[in-house]
């Protein structure tokens, strides 16, 4: 036992018993049966007219380890508080809950959120839990004074006072070792879930793309031009620009798996207008509806794989993930020209997405949901309903913003973001010249191949191979590339130019790939020379965006998904443009200084990552507000 100081020497810091703690300690320290607090000594006569209400008549029998016990855990221990005991129909508290000697372990002095799980409401500054949902405690209940004990903040603010001293908000967490906890699930399961949701993101991306194989088709069923036809691709990609503005709000109030729900049983059932739609009109515009709807499919499969993986194991999980958004659409023209050859028929080609689509959406809603804030709040609704306390809730039930103010917020501050900060306009150009080159090939090959070579789209699919051959190269270099990050961040803190690594190695392959697109489109070099550029294009294409992806996110942490959304409607708005024009590019230009203009492009765009990882964290804190969206301040310029 350790030695007792005079009480005029005592560190005191608040704190006081937990139920569990106070459950075994009875009168004059001896313990107590299961059953509740004994009654009060008649030795001592409970000074007060009130004795009915009284909830801890033994207090001054009672020993306890702290010698503060809080009105909350006598009852939860087994007592009712004032308004119960006025109510006949709820019985007593039977739960335990938190206080700041057993959290003080778990939780720092100053109050942190995970940017994976942002607080979904507009009074951060008044946030007094953010990280409720990311700490794991044991009784799974802390009440609001137990934090602010902790945290140094006011016992009871003016808003609450009128709620009386019984009127405790308790705040729900998980549990240790929590099974309802994603973080918790087996790593084969976590893994099980990251494969699907990059499925899913391979199905979507085909969708977009299969009409690519099936062009002639549609010409010849709508008796319309080809770059009408190209449109049934380009407004689907459309939709991939608008529908992340809603998706991504809807998540953060009902959860990953409701939106999933939703918006893939809609894509699913699109396809039908699609497949027998008798006139042009109705297929463009269902196009566009299949966009939006399949778009949650792009917008939160990154954000189920940060809510299952940890900060440290994070990082390989999404650079296998990253090869799904620019792999996926290269599937449409290979799988589906041999079905415009085999069959002639343009409906099969919607019903092989509608089943893809369909087996997707089956497989996606089986898995459980994966967003912490929202598990705790369906927790906190049943604990609620159980035990008849209207005051266990989470913080962001406390603080809750109205979905409209959100859903406002969440379409305005992409829009801020693209008109005044230069660092991400430039990362976006980046990101859009890449997405936008991937879909040109899809129209540049049939000329090449098809025109030059006359080959059929079943064979011009298959050069889409190479491809899909440089994504899988990149997939074995990004865990590399994770352990070069780890190695650095371990010598000192992180900044986010350390990300750009993957970017400069992979920014030269892509003019590479062109030029020797460019050189090798001649009849007489046989198919290989061209086919061969995709390799190298594929593996830039991978790298570049995993690398600059992390970047955005790194250089503005406080509004990381308003970053990612404005980088998706400007990838995607790009990757809707250059169909329109690729293939009459081919045919002014000539199929050689056609590739080599998008080479010489993107030649001048390798200059970005390098000029970022030199001056970055320069420019960063000169341009735009870009510093007040960081964590951290930006350092000074690299050595």
């Amino acid at each position: 036992m350790a030695d007792k100081k005079d009480d005029a020497s005592l560190d005191y810091e608040p704190h006081g018993v937990a139920a569990r703690d106070f459950a075994s300690v009875g009168p004059t320290g001896t313990h107590t049966s299961a059953g509740g607090l004994s009654g009060p000594d008649t030795t001592y006569p409970f000074d007060t007219t009130d004795v009915s209400r009284s909830q801890f008549p033994n207090e001054y029998e009672v020993e306890t380890p702290t010698g503060l016990v809080p009105a909350s855990t006598v009852a939860s221990y087994g007592g009712a508080n004032l308004e119960q005991s006025n109510t006949a129909s709820t019985g007593p508290r039977l739960y335990r809950t938190e206080t700041v000697q057993t959290i003080g372990s778990r939780l720092s002095r100053q109050a942190t959120t995970d940017i994976n799980f942002q607080f979904a409401t507009a009074n951060t500054d008044r946030a007094e839990f953010p990280e409720e949902y990311t700490t794991e405690t044991e009784t799974g209940l802390v009440p609001v004074s137990t934090i602010r004990s902790f945290r140094g903040g006011p016992n009871i603010s003016e808003e609450e006072e009128e709620k009386g001293e019984e009127g405790e908000i308790e705040y729900v967490t998980f549990k240790i070792d929590d099974p309802g906890n994603p973080m918790n699930w087996s790593t084969a399961y976590k893994w099980y879930v990251t494969l699907m949701v990059s499925l899913l993101v391979i199905a979507v991306a085909f969708g977009s793309s299969c009409v690519t194989g099936g062009l002639p088709l549609i010409e010849e069923k709508y008796n319309v031009s080809l770059e009408v036809a190209i449109l049934t691709c380009s407004l689907m990609v459309v939709g991939f620009a608008v529908g992340p503005l809603a998706w991504s709000p809807l998540s953060e109030q009902y959860g990953r798996r409701p939106v999933y729900f939703v918006s893939l049983l809609l894509y699913t059932i699109f396809n039908i207008p699609c497949a027998l739609s008798p006139n042009i009109g109705g297929l463009l515009a269902c196009r566009f509806i299949c966009g939006v709807f399949a778009s949650s499919g792009l917008v939160l499969a990154g954000g189920s794989i940060a809510d299952i993986w940890p900060m440290a194991k994070r990082g390989n999980a999404i650079a296998y993930f990253a090869a799904a958004p620019y792999c996926g659409p290269v599937f449409g023209p290979l799988i589906c020209g041999w079905i415009e050859i085999g069959c002639g028929r343009l409906d099969i080609i919607f019903w092989v997405n509608l089943a893809f689509a369909g087996l997707m959406f089956v497989i996606i809603i089986a898995i459980p949901e994966t967003y912490a804030p929202v598990v705790l709040k369906n927790r906190a609704k049943k604990l609620r309903k159980e035990t008849g306390n209207p005051l266990i809730m989470t913080e962001q039930e406390r603080l809750k913003q109205p979905l409209s103010e959100i859903i406002r917020t969440v379409l305005i501050k992409p829009v801020y973001l693209i008109a005044t900060e230069p660092v991400l306009n430039l990362m976006n150009m980046y990101i859009v010249l890449i997405y936008s080159l991937l879909y040109a090939f899809f129209f540049a090959y049939p000329v090449i191949f098809g025109e030059l070579h006359d080959y059929n789209d079943g064979y011009i699919g298959l050069m889409f191979i190479p491809i899909l051959m440089g994504a899988m190269f990149a997939l074995v270099t990004t865990p590399y590339l994770e352990k070069i990050y780890t190695r650095t961040i371990s010598k000192r803190p992180p900044t986010p130019e350390d990300r750009l690594v993957g970017s400069m190695l992979g920014a030269p392959f892509v003019p590479i790939a062109l030029f020797i697109l460019g050189a090798t489109s001649y009849k007489h070099i046989i198919w290989v020379g061209p086919a061969s550029s995709g390799m190298a294009f594929g593996y830039g294409m991978v790298l570049i965006y995993f690398s600059v992806n992390n970047y955005i996110i790194d250089s503005y942490e406080k509004c990381a998904a308003s970053a990612l959304a404005a980088k998706v409607f400007t990838r995607s708005a790009g990757g809707a443009a250059f169909p329109l024009f690729t293939t009459q590019m081919y045919h002014r230009l000539g199929l050689q200084w056609a590739s080599w203009l998008l080479a010489f492009i993107s030649l001048a765009m390798v200059l970005i990552p390098f000029c970022f990882y030199r001056f970055g964290s320069h420019l960063r804190s000169i341009w735009g507000n870009s510093a007040q969206y960081a964590l951290s301040a930006p350092v000074a310029e690299k050595a």
